[in-house]
């Protein structure tokens, strides 16, 4: 078998065998197949797709790329939770203190934030000493503990997808549903889960801008799932303005503690608990989506999930007293407030852009080997829909670097538009896919 004509042959759009995905991976995993090589089939993989059986095969070649990992001595169905980023989206420090409150394991392997989207770790790790590069067997002891462990990919989960992605990430070959959906769910597949709920965003701060791509990738990372022997669902959620009010490290770990106190943004609430409800669901601890709802909120109401969360930020290596002094995290020194241009209403905060504007600030990283600075961020001031004065506080931008603030103010200005008719925003629940 040779390399070359596996190229050519995905180049004239020809589906390719089980063997040839896997002679590909195998080389790239194996670091036999030259990077030119492995760039050209990506290449050719974007240009002419994927049918569903390549990359269900894909998929598990990436897998078998390293370990499964093996959670059966842990009692219960052990469910996680993947998004695929937005900005201000920090649901998974909320449902998944929520969801091990009411009983399901959580294994929980995240990434960290790139280009305009946030990333879990990077959260987590604005609690001064919580640690996410945890062993396997730290994994499973933290399940066993705590019901639930955060934390970053491990070298021997598919690490194929860790070559590949770097490629694709130079090559302008990350536009490509097949790759991403198995880039995403070898990882997931590989962790050892029993059932996985997908949060896929769609609109101008998403990945995917089209209701029509998101629902085209959910309806991919589905049929994976459920090919795979792992119980897959989605929900589509919109991402054209920030999901809550905090944008940023720090200053979103509060907003996730505001949540599990039973304060907090409406919106980060209602997909918070519309997740954990179907992680409840398939974890076989409610009957229904209703009796699993009613399970979630009170969990909050007990202060369950509160306490939960504090005992996973004291199992892994975090200063729990930062549930009840937010004075522990870390805070930027400086604020500057955007304002409204005018009056009327607020018709529109582009996602996309207030990440860009939180990046610009040393939020996140446009390179992953770019460092962060965990106290810097945006609050949100007003929502879409709201009547705002002309000077009306809109973003208040928190920074420590003045370089840093003047780079980030014409993207936080341009975020924002202002027009005489209400418009009202779409619901935040677009679709599903089972």
């Amino acid at each position: 078998m040779r390399a070359v004509d596996i190229i050519a042959k995905k180049r004239d759009g020809g589906a390719l065998t089980g063997d040839e995905i896997r002679f590909f991976v195998a080389g790239v995993t194996a670091g036999t197949l030259p990077d030119y090589q492995a760039s050209a089939l990506l290449m050719a993989t974007v240009l002419r797709g994927m049918d569903a059986q390549e990359t269900a095969w894909l998929t598990e070649a990436m897998v078998d790329s390293g370990v499964r990992v093996d959670l059966t001595g842990i009692p219960g169905v052990k469910v996680d939770k993947h998004s695929t980023g937005g900005v201000g989206d920090k649901t998974s420090l909320v449902l998944a203190p929520l969801a091990a409150a009411c009983g399901v394991p959580v294994p929980m392997m995240s990434g960290r934030g790139l280009g305009h989207t946030g990333g879990t770790l990077d959260k987590l790790e604005a609690i001064p000493g919580f640690r996410v590069s945890l062993s396997l067997e730290d994994m499973r002891v933290a399940l066993a503990r705590v019901g639930c462990a955060m934390i970053g990919q491990t070298s021997e989960i598919a690490p194929a997808d860790k070559t590949l992605y770097a490629l694709r990430d130079v090559t302008g070959t990350v536009e490509s549903i097949p790759l991403i959906s198995a880039s995403i769910m070898s990882k997931k597949i590989a962790e050892g889960i029993d059932a996985l709920v997908l949060d896929v965003k769609t609109g101008s701060g998403a990945f995917m801008k089209t209701e029509a791509d998101s629902r085209r990738l959910a309806e991919s990372l589905v049929s994976i799932g459920n090919r795979s022997g792992v119980k897959t669902e989605a929900i589509i959620t919109a991402m054209d303005a920030p999901l809550g009010r905090a944008v940023g490290n720090a200053l979103e770990v509060i907003e996730c503690l505001d949540v599990l106190k039973g304060g907090g943004p409406p919106d980060v609430i209602e997909v918070s608990v519309e997740l954990a409800s179907r992680m409840l669901v398939l974890g076989r601890v409610a009957s229904d989506r209703a009796d699993a709802e009613r399970r979630v909120r009170a969990a909050i109401a007990s202060g369950a999930g509160l306490d939960r969360f504090r005992r996973i930020i004291e199992h892994q290596g975090g200063d729990p007293r930062v549930v009840d002094d937010y004075r522990r995290l870390p805070a930027a020194p400086h604020r500057h407030v955007v304002a409204s241009p005018g009056a009327g209403y607020l018709t529109g905060l582009d996602a996309q852009l207030v990440g860009r504007a939180s990046v610009a600030l040393g939020a996140g990283r446009d390179r992953v080997e770019d460092s962060i600075d965990p106290a810097v961020g945006i609050v949100v001031m007003v929502k879409p829909g709201d009547e705002v004065r002309a000077g009306d506080p809109i973003l208040e931008l928190h920074y420590r670097d003045r370089a840093r603030l003047d780079a980030a103010l014409p993207l936080a200005t341009r975020s924002i538009a202002v027009g005489d008719v209400r418009q009202t925003p779409r619901p935040l629940l677009v679709g599903e896919v089972l």
